[in-house]
Formats: structure tokens, sequence, C-alpha cells
């Protein structure tokens, strides 16, 4: 837990030495990255993946409670 303290004491000391000129300048870095177009399709294949994993997740978790239905058997 000190660690972390001391961590976040030393980020904060230093975020406030860089001012806001530096917070301006990283933000204006992240937009500039966030809206070119390779990371826009990376980002959107990324959530496509996402989408399909918890898909699959989600009929996976389905399954088992489908089949014991209490008839010895598969769902019909």
């Amino acid at each position: 837990m000190i660690p972390f303290l001391l961590g976040a004491a030393v980020g904060y000391v230093l975020g406030a030495r860089a001012g806001r000129e530096r917070y301006e300048q990283l933000a204006r870095t992240y937009r500039r990255l966030a809206d070119h177009p390779a990371v826009q399709g990376a980002a959107g294949i990324a959530k496509a993946k996402m989408v399909d994993a918890v898909s699959a997740a989600a009929g996976a978790r389905r399954e088992p409670l489908a089949s014991t239905n209490g008839r010895g058997g598969a769902a019909s």
C-alpha cells in the first residue's frame, strides 16, 4: 500500500510541475493518435473480436443449462 501511495504522490508532484501546457500537449497527442485511421481500424477489429468472445462465452454458459432439462437428453 505504501509503494502505491508513494507512486501517487510522485505522480502528483511531477504532474503539477508539468503544468497545464504539458497536459494540453499530451491531450492533443492522444486525440491525434485516437483519430488516426489505422488506430480506428484496429479499435474496430478489437471491438468485433470482443463482441464475438462475449457472445461465445454467453452461449457456452447457456449450453449446459439447456441440456439439463430433466429429460435425460438434449433440449428439444
